[in-house]
Formats: structure tokens, C-alpha cells, sequence
């Protein structure tokens, strides 16, 4: 005899059932009630309807009730309302649209209910421009709401996953948006550091944020809606969208006899099954168990109430599936940027009073040298053992990845071991050959075999200056750039040198930029005797904790709306967004992306481009390197060049349009002269060398005729690197032997390490897509510099014209001096 089923609730879980119901027994007889007008709809994707990134709105549809009676026999009765349950009887009682009030009876009940949107008891709640966002009848009123031409501004309240993604897309359709938060930090199940990143990223495109505020009721006025906060203000808007979160739609359920958690969820077995016989429960409606911890929760996504609906299915089929729990695994695009996060966080961990420790790396989301490429900031939480508790991510690319591979991880029970031993696939557009997840293991495996100990951000309030050093080993530029009060800084290159400056009956606190000079300071400092330990996250992580929304009370008024109640009404302060230098021009030429290349690089492939280009045509360039933003504007300056448009854009990429002149550059040369540079090269020192050339590489690309004089050491950069046959006395033969022959030999002025220094720096440049000494001397060249050697400098150190590099001119210093007198710039290095 073939089973009656009954659903009630005809989206994620229920749907999945039925499906997979009918594809297990071809003669059960399967009825969904669904007391809205749709079933299987994308609930996930409605925000993006509203923005725009989905434009049609049958695409949320992914079933139909004929849909699903063609396919699979499946009887769906849409706008039918399940308003009590009889276990007993084995029976539902059913309020439709179009039959009106009546029973069903079943053999196997299904509960799918799902979450409907808390409306807190508050003045004014009833308002009608008041909207939440649960069905596709929902948005679709919000969508006819903000179509309305005189509609220019909205209040979110709430700064969860639906509120984040209301905000943005609303924006996106062009409305002023501000988004209220009662918490201090938007996303909750992100720790404030990184939830900082997913703010930052809202208000740098355009939205308003209110953390820490509180709604205490809302005001009809004559144009808009009034919202009453705690503070006294009345914020005013054009419509409000409620999402402070969902709570369970069981209160059909109160007098069934199925027992309710505290919050009302549905109180299930691992087999999905309620305290009454025949009747399951699947979905946003029920309490599952946290599998990390072992604790009860509830936990609102989609992926568990599919996976959820298909197990009970199977349950009902005969077939033992069970549900193991849930650990929490999300996503959120924010804008540009993307956020996801699995298993525990923080303040799970310190609410249940577990031991855990920490780690923040900010490796680049693939190869650096690659284009594109960009930090993923990466946190990892595990136990003093290494079991993993917890991982999140935000970042502008490869985010998502690396947190799926660590929830598959924390699934199967995984210690921090194996994610160094993951091999994860790897090419340059799509990773590192040490991903990310294997480098936040690494960093993980240090603190537990004890090869480092770290502190955290918010730890540097407990530091008693007394007893301690806090020493940034950072460059001085970088310290003098930004640092954590109360500081000192030594360079990490200089510390082996500089360890008597350090008190070591004191604790060192070190950090770095995002911790890995750190790791290197801690470890130096380590072995000559002191007690350090070492900033997870370094510098970048301290400084992105410090974000705060810019408040309310700095935000320029010009428009105040009266008073309501005695309480001053204010126009929603309208969004800034950070906005390009000019807007995009209608006609581009041509194309570079110079993407994934570092200074001197952009600027000088610009230049070779824009010599292409006929006067009046116009050159869109993307590049990654962020000193191309400032690089750009001086260079189109110096060249005579119209920048007509600058913008950054969405992955960290800085956008800029630039027009071909014939008018020369104002300068403070008289009419008749060309902008020139003439520098001195002196040094012999590789990074002196490599400093000399960058900036000569940059003059050229601007236009500028350069001329470099290389004197008395400085002759070692372009000397050729084989020994040639030229006849020398004694004097130019020992002078031969000490000196380097060419650029590849050249040491470093600081930190030489017997030759191990000048290995670095060359590997960092290429790892970082720097070109090296002898490509930039090849691109100094071409881009017509002239290289003089000193006559004077190479008869006192016995060098032959033969020996030096086929290019370079042979003069004096009366040479030299007539080049100076018609420049404007000039170096001595």
C-alpha cells in the first residue's frame, strides 16, 4: 500500500524532500502546502534582485508547482496555510486561499516551516514603508517601493547576513543607505577584526554605519518614515528594510504536543524525527546539534536544510541516513570584497569556556608575480593540542576556497598538521605553491611546538610598559608611516647589530607589518637570550581592529526636517562613496593592464604605449601596484599628458585614462628645453645601484632626458660581467681583483651577510615582480638615458672602455656639468 505524505513548507527543505521522496518510491502520494504563492524559490538570491545583479526575476523561481507535477507527481497547493497539527488523529488542518478551512490526513508528516523575520514590539512597527525580506512577495513590493522615482534613501536595521546584503544591493540601485547595528560590529559570526574589513568595505562604497545604536520606534511624517534612536535622533528616510534576525514560524505547533526549544525551534533526533511518531522536521525551523562542541543551536542556512530534506526522505524510504549536526559554514560578498567563516568563532569559544589559541596570517590569494593577486586575510583557531576549532577569511579573491578546504578539514576531525600537509592544487592565476591554508598551518605549527610564542590586538592593553618593550621591526619608514603607541623601532635588518639597545631582564612584544619579520625578529631575539613573543597579524591586523564608522554627529546636515515629538528629525546623512577624479570618458583607444608588475614597471610601460598613440587618443590602464595612484599623476603632469580619470576599483585595481597632449609640460625651464634629470652614481652598493636606476627608469618614462655619470665605484654597475683581454698595470690588476666584476656581483651597503644579503634582496624583487639590476639598466637604455663613465675615475682604478657595457658614453666632469646646467633634477647617489 503506497504512503501519503504530507510537506508543510514548499522551499529548500521541503522541496528536497519531495524530490528526492518521489525519485525513492514512484507511488507514494507526496502533497506540499506552501502558504505563499511560490514554492522552491531562490530566497538567497532576492537581494540581488533588488540590485540588479539578477535582472529577471523568473531566474529566483527554481520550481513551479506545475513544474514539480509534471516532473516528479507532486501535488502542491500554493496560499494554503497549515494551522494546526493532530498527531494522534494523524491529521493537519489547513486555511487555503481557495477551499477555505479543512483537514488532511497523512501517513508520514514532513515539517518545513522555515524562519520568518523578527518585528520587535515597538512604536510605529505597523508603519508601511517599514519592509522585511523573507518571500519573493516581499521584494517584490520593495523593488515596486524603490522604483518610485521620488524614493532616495533607506535605513537598514540590522547587520546580518540579509541586512549586509540589503544594504549593498540597495545601494547598488542607487539609494542612499545607512544601516543601523545595535552590536558593535556588523556579521557576528566573524571576529571583530575581521568583521572591521567587511565595514570598512561597506562605507568606502557609499553605505552610512551606525554601530551600537539602538531603534526605540519609528514616526510616520508627512514625506518618509521617522527612526527613533536611543541617542534622541530621529533618522529619516524614504523606507525602512527590518533584518535583525529570523526566529522559527512554529506557533501552529503550540498545542500539538511537539516539544519546542527556548526559542521555539523544533526539537529533533539525529534521524531528524520529533518527539510524536511519523513526523520529522527539516529546515530553519529546527534545533540541531553544533558538531565541534556537541551543543545545541540553531543555525539559518540553506545547505543544511537541503542536506536535511534529502536525509528525511531517505528515512522515509526505509534507508538509514542520519543528520550529524552542523558547524556553521558561511559566505557573504560585501561589495568587492567576500567573507566566510566555519565552525567557531571567538566568542563561542570564550562563551563555553574552551582553551583555544590563534593565529592571523595575510598570505596573497595566488602567485604575486601573477596579476591580480591580492592578501586574503586568513585566521585560524585551533586547541592547545592542535585540533581545529574554527577558520575565517575576507578578502578580495580565493576566500571562499580556503575556508571550504578548512571545513572539510574540521569535518573529518583534523588537527593543524594536516593542513601543512594538504597538497592543494596550485597554478599561478590560482594559488601559491605554499597556499594560504598551508601557510595559516605553518604559522600554527610554530605556536604549538613552542618555536614562538604570540599575542593578539586586543592584548595590548594588558602590557605593562614597566616590564616591557614594545618594538616594532618594521622599516623607519613604515614606523614613521603608522605605529601602535608607545613603541620603539629597530629594524629587523638591524637588530642582530642593535640587540644591546634592548633591556633583557624585559619582555619583548614585537610585530611587524602582517608577522612574518616578526617571526624572524622573535626568533633572533629568542636565541641571544630574551623572553619575546610575537603580533598574530602583525601591524595591518591592529590597524584594521581600529575601524570605526564615521558617526552620526560628523556627518554633514544641511537638511533637517523639524522636530517629532521634541526630537530633532534628520534627513538619512546621504552616502559617499569614494568617488574617481572625474567621470569615465566616452571614447577609449586602447588598452594596457599592467596588472601584477611593480614600480618602476606601470609607468614605464605606459610611456612605451602612449609613444604609440596619436595626439588626442586615449589609454585606459589597470594596474595592481598601489603607488601607481600617485605615480600616474605626477607622470601625466611631467609629460604633458591629460589624466582625465582616476578611479580605485573593485579587487584593490586603480583604473586611470589618460589622453595624448602635443602641449608641453608647464615646467620652470625656458620654452626652448626639455625636462631633464642628470644623477651621480657614486655607490657601488647593489641596493643603492637598484635605487639609482629605478628612479632613472621612472624619469625616462615621464619624458625626461637622463643622464647618468657613474664615478669612482659606481663604475662596478656597468662593467661587463666577463673577464676581457686588455692589458693592465699592477695598480689596475689589484684594483681587478678586488673589485666586483659587473652588477651581478655587486654587495649589499647594509647587511651583506657575506653575500647571503644580495641573494635576498634579489629573490624578493622577483618574487615581487620587481625587474632586476640588469633588466632596468636593458629599460634605461631603450628608453634613450645616457650612461657616462667618469674618464677621471676609470684611469685612477685601471679600467678599460672594453671592460664596461657596449652603451655607455666615456666623459669628464666638464661633460657632466654642461648635462646639470640644463636640467631641472639632479641626484647624487
Amino acid at each position: 500500500m503506497s504512503k501519503k505524505i504530507l510537506i508543510v513548507g514548499g522551499v529548500a527543505g521541503g522541496a528536497s524532500a519531495a524530490a528526492r521522496l518521489r525519485r525513492l518510491d514512484e507511488h507514494a502520494e507526496i502533497i506540499i502546502f506552501e502558504k505563499g504563492p511560490y514554492i522552491s524559490f531562490a530566497n538567497c538570491g532576492l537581494p540581488y534582485y533588488i540590485g540588479g545583479s539578477i535582472e529577471d526575476r523568473e531566474r529566483l523561481l527554481v520550481q513551479t508547482p506545475k513544474g514539480m507535477a509534471d516532473r516528479f507527481r507532486i501535488e502542491v497547493r500554493t496560499s494554503s496555510e497549515v494551522m494546526a497539527i493532530d498527531p494522534q488523529k494523524r491529521t493537519v488542518r489547513v486555511q487555503s486561499q481557495e477551499h477555505g478551512h479543512y483537514e488532511e490526513s497523512y501517513d508520514e508528516l514532513i515539517l518545513s516551516p522555515g524562519a520568518k523575520p523578527i518585528v520587535p514590539d515597538l512604536p510605529g512597527k505597523d508603519n508601511p514603508l517599514i519592509y522585511t525580506v523573507r518571500s519573493i512577495p516581499d521584494i517584490d513590493r520593495i523593488k515596486k517601493q524603490i522604483s518610485s522615482s521620488n524614493n532616495q534613501s533607506t535605513i537598514v536595521i540590522g547587520g546580518g547576513f540579509i541586512g549586509v546584503e540589503m544594504a549593498e544591493n540597495l545601494k547598488e540601485a542607487g539609494l542612499n543607505v545607512t544601516l543601523i547595528e545595535g552590536n558593535g560590529q556588523l556579521l557576528t559570526p566573524f571576529d571583530a577584526e575581521l568583521a572591521a574589513a567587511l565595514a570598512q568595505e561597506m562605507e568606502q562604497n557609499g553605505v552610512n554605519l551606525l554601530f551600537s545604536q539602538r531603534v526605540q520606534g519609528f514616526h510616520s511624517l508627512e514625506k518618509g518614515i521617522g527612526v527613533e534612536l536611543a541617542d534622541g535622533h530621529v533618522l529619516k528616510a524614504d523606507l525602512v528594510i527590518l533584518a535583525i534576525g529570523v526566529t522559527p514560524d512554529t506557533s501552529f505547533l503550540k498545542s500539538s504536543g511537539i516539544p519546542l526549544g527556548t526559542r521555539g525551534h523544533i526539537i529533533v533526533n539525529e534521524a531528524l524525527e520529533s518527539s510524536e511518531p511519523h513526523i520529522y522536521a527539516v529546515g530553519d525551523a529546527i534545533e540541531v546539534t553544533e558538531t565541534i562542541h556537541g551543543t545545541k543551536t540553531a543555525i539559518p542556512l540553506a545547505g543544511p536544510a537541503n542536506k536535511q530534506g534529502r536525509i528525511v526522505a531517505d528515512r522515509i524510504a526505509g534507508l538509514s541516513s542520519t543528520y550529524k549536526g552542523t558547524q556553521g559554514t558561511s559566505i557573504i560578498k560585501v561589495f568587492g570584497m567576500t567573507g566566510a567563516t566555519t565552525g567557531s568563532n571567538e566568542k563561542t569559544l570564550k562563551r563555553l569556556g574552551v582553551e583555544y589559541r590563534s593565529v592571523i596570517v595575510h598570505p596573497a590569494s595566488h602567485a604575486s608575480y601573477y596579476p591580480g593577486s591580492s592578501a586574503v586575510t586568513l585566521k585560524l583557531l585551533f586547541t592547545p593540542e592542535g585540533k581545529i576549532l574554527g577558520a575565517q577569511a575576507v578578502g578580495y579573491d580565493g576566500v571562499d576556497k580556503r575556508i571550504d578546504d578548512i571545513a572539510v578539514a574540521i569535518h573529518f576531525g583534523g588537527h593543524i598538521r594536516d593542513l601543512t600537509e594538504l597538497e592543494l592544487s596550485y597554478a599561478p592565476p590560482y594559488s601559491s605553491a605554499k597556499d594560504p591554508v598551508n601557510m595559516a598551518g605553518y604559522a600554527a605549527e610554530n605556536i604549538l611546538t613552542g618555536r614562538v610564542e604570540t599575542f593578539t590586538y586586543d592584548q595590548l592593553s594588558e602590557r605593562q610598559p614597566e616590564q616591557s618593550i614594545l618594538l616594532d621591526v618594521r622599516s623607519e619608514l613604515e614606523y614613521r608611516n603608522g605605529n601602535i603607541p608607545g613603541s620603539i623601532n629597530i629594524s629587523v635588518d638591524e637588530l642582530r647589530q642593535r640587540l644591546n639597545e634592548l633591556d633583557n631582564s624585559k619582555d619583548v612584544w614585537v610585530y611587524c607589518q602582517v608577522g612574518l619579520r616578526g617571526y624572524t625578529a622573535s626568533q633572533i631575539l629568542r636565541q641571544h637570550g630574551f623572553s619575546v613573543k610575537n603580533l598574530s597579524g602583525g601591524y595591518k591586523t591592529y590597524r584594521q581592529a581600529q575601524f570605526k564608522p564615521t558617526p552620526i554627529s560628523s556627518v554633514n546636515h544641511n537638511n533637517h526636517g523639524g522636530k517629532k515629538n521634541n526630537k530633532p528629525v534628520i534627513e538619512a546623512p546621504k552616502s559617499e562613496t569614494i568617488k574617481p577624479t572625474s567621470e569615465q570618458p566616452q571614447r577609449i583607444d586602447n588598452e594596457l593592464n599592467v596588472c601584477g608588475l611593480s614600480c618602476p614597471g606601470p609607468l614605464i610601460q605606459v610611456k612605451q604605449k602612449m609613444g604609440q598613440l596619436s595626439d588626442g587618443e586615449t589609454l585606459r590602464v589597470k594596474a595592481s601596484d598601489p603607488g601607481f595612484y600617485e605615480d600616474v599623476k605626477a607622470w601625466a603632469t611631467m609629460s604633458g599628458s591629460a589624466l582625465l580619470h582616476l578611479e580605485r576599483i573593485k579587487g584593490g585595481i586603480i583604473e586611470a585614462v589618460i589622453a595624448k597632449k602635443s602641449v608641453q609640460p608647464v615646467s620652470n625651464l625656458s620654452s626652448h628645453q626639455d625636462p631633464a634629470s642628470t644623477m651621480v652614481v657614486f655607490s657601488g652598493d647593489l641596493d643603492k645601484a637598484i635605487a639609482s636606476l629605478i628612479i632613472a627608469n621612472g624619469a625616462a618614462a615621464s619624458g625626461r632626458k637622463v643622464t647618468m655619470f657613474f664615478t669612482f665605484w659606481g663604475l662596478n654597475v656597468i662593467r661587463k660581467h666577463q673577464t676581457q683581454p686588455v692589458s693592465k698595470t699592477m695598480i689596475g690588476r689589484m684594483f681587478d681583483m678586488m673589485l666586483p666584476r659587473g652588477s651581478k656581483k655587486l654587495g649589499m651597503s647594509k647587511m651583506n651577510m657575506l653575500g647571503v644579503g644580495p641573494k635576498i634582496i634579489r629573490g624578493l624583487m622577483k618574487n615581487n615582480n620587481v625587474p632586476s639590476l640588469e633588466e632596468l639598466i636593458e629599460s634605461v637604455i631603450a628608453q634613450g638615458a645616457e650612461l657616462v663613465a667618469c674618464q677621471m675615475s676609470m684611469d685612477l682604478m685601471g679600467i678599460q672602455r672594453e671592460e664596461l657595457i657596449d652603451q655607455v658614453t666615456i666623459g669628464g666632469v666638464g661633460y657632466y656639468l654642461g648635462e646639470a646646467s640644463q636640467a631641472n633634477h639632479n641626484l647624487f647617489i
